[in-house]
């Protein structure tokens, strides 16, 4: 590739500065990793950019500072000689080229000053190690003494060291390589995929935190499926989420089989991308059916039996979470009710479900509901074009029917008409069971549609409780 090609890919404003630095400290310096593989790939411009220095990064950062207007002040690491800098819409970080060794029981290297290739044969892929020159004789020139060009034209992921020396250096690359392999639609070669065999029980020593960050990015894919197929065929996944690779297989006892819920739980989740970019909604499709292992029972004649399956599920989503630290806050809750009604809403397919059924739903779910229906349309995964129909057809039927009570009984996320501060008040008692109870008895009324969702009625209902506990009214 000519060098002024590749000019055309150091157009922003910042580059400018970037060079007038290099002039001015005379660093050779360069433009290394994702920015450069995005766009070579053609893809949109990258708001990240890696700088790398053949003398001190930090310094260079210090130097270009100035010429940047506005950009907030200079964050240096300098444990790891590197600096970050935030100017308008970027995010640049500056290193000086090093050269790494790794003790068997850390990811974190022992550092020394190295020369450009040092420090490209030091990155994970190929692909992440090509070079831009920001130096004023071969301004835009590529650095590629790997052949990144090559395996970036034949999407191939590919170490520039021995993959066996990288991965067990840092095994967080393994995970780096499956997810670039879902990002970027690549194939992982040979020997990169037989060394993260080799090397899997490695991921062990990473922090749960770095796990989950990549975890999270798989799940951002398009199609995620491809990324947790490769973490099963590597071995990874048993290490990082057991409760799927509990999900593997397929029985078969006196003629009774079930389905391979692992491959089915991937279709749901490569189904629900096409719909949301949500990625909690994604995570509660990935677990939706983890309560499916430990459930799982024969009963002659019926078959296979998954009773509970999403109770048991639901208990589980918070052990994953706490085991991974993720957070234990709304976004597990979210995830955890997900899971907890994802076998509700099918239960509603029949002509004869009451409209009681209906008004508990839409109350149970609240504003999780379209959510819901979203994760439960995604779990249909029948190859049988006439189920498929159908299944499809009958979420429709019950979503109208749903609209329909809705729109008559505003039960969606209701308040009961009688706070239990009307009921002490009423009654002159304080926070005690009797409120409970009949705070409870007008909350089943109105979702049993034994009374509608008006004040007036609820009170009557407050009434009559009353009277079956033995309380007196204290208002005139």
């Amino acid at each position: 590739m000519k060098q002024e090609n590749l000019k055309k890919y150091l157009t922003h404003p910042v580059f400018e500065h970037l060079r007038t630095t290099v002039n001015q400290t005379a660093l050779p310096t360069y433009v290394v990793g994702g920015f450069v593989r995005d766009r070579l790939l053609g893809k949109p411009f990258k708001a990240d950019i890696d700088i790398v220095c053949v003398g001190s990064g930090i310094a260079f950062a210090e130097s270009l500072h100035p010429l940047l207007k506005g950009a907030k002040p200079i964050t240096v690491f300098k444990t790891y000689g590197t600096a970050m800098i935030q100017w308008q819409d970027l995010t640049l970080e500056f290193v000086g080229a090093r050269k790494e060794s790794y003790q068997k029981h850390s990811r974190n290297p022992i550092v020394q000053i190295g020369t450009l290739e040092e420090d490209q044969n030091r990155r994970d892929f190929t692909v992440n190690a090509l070079a831009i020159s920001l130096n004023e004789n071969d301004y835009g020139a590529l650095i590629d003494p790997f052949h990144g060009m090559d395996d970036l034209h034949a999407k191939i992921l590919r170490t520039p060291n021995d993959p066996n020396i990288t991965y067990s250096d840092d095994p967080l690359r393994m995970l780096r390589a499956i997810r670039f392999a879902c990002q970027l639609d690549f194939t992982i070669a040979l020997p990169s995929l037989e060394a993260i065999r080799e090397n899997a029980q490695r991921i062990t020593i990473i922090s749960r935190e770095r796990i989950v960050e990549e975890l999270h990015k798989i799940i951002a894919c398009d199609q995620p499926s491809a990324g947790f197929l490769l973490l099963e065929k590597t071995g990874l996944l048993p290490h990082i989420l057991p409760e799927l690779c509990a999900l593997k297989g397929i029985e078969e006892i006196e003629g009774h089989r079930h389905k391979d819920n692992f491959y089915h739980t991937l279709e749901v989740v490569d189904n629900i991308c096409a719909h949301t970019d949500n990625l909690w909604l994604r995570w509660a499709a990935l677990l939706h059916d983890i309560g499916k292992a430990p459930t799982k029972k024969l009963i002659p004649p019926t078959g296979w039996t998954f009773h509970g399956h999403e109770f048991v599920g639901a208990k589980m989503v918070y052990k994953l979470f706490k085991r991974l630290r993720m957070p234990l806050n709304e976004k597990m809750k979210y995830v955890q009710k997900l899971v907890l009604l994802s076998a509700r809403p099918i239960a509603l397919v029949d002509d004869q479900v009451t409209d009681a059924a209906i008004r508990r739903l839409i109350f149970d779910a609240g504003d999780l509901l379209d959510d819901l229906f979203t994760l439960c349309q995604a779990d249909i995964t029948t190859k049988n074009p006439k189920r498929f129909k159908r299944y499809h057809e009958n979420f429709q039927w019950v979503r109208q029917k749903m609209e329909a009570v809705e729109a008559r009984d505003a039960i969606r996320n209701f308040q009961p008409p009688i706070s239990g501060e009307m009921i002490m008040k009423h009654y002159n008692i304080g926070p005690s069971r009797p409120v409970g109870l009949i705070k409870e008895a007008i909350k089943e009324a109105i979702l049993e549609g034994e009374i509608p969702n008006e004040k007036e009625a609820a009170w009557n209902k407050m009434i009559e409780e009353g009277k079956k506990l033995g309380l007196k009214s204290h208002e005139k």
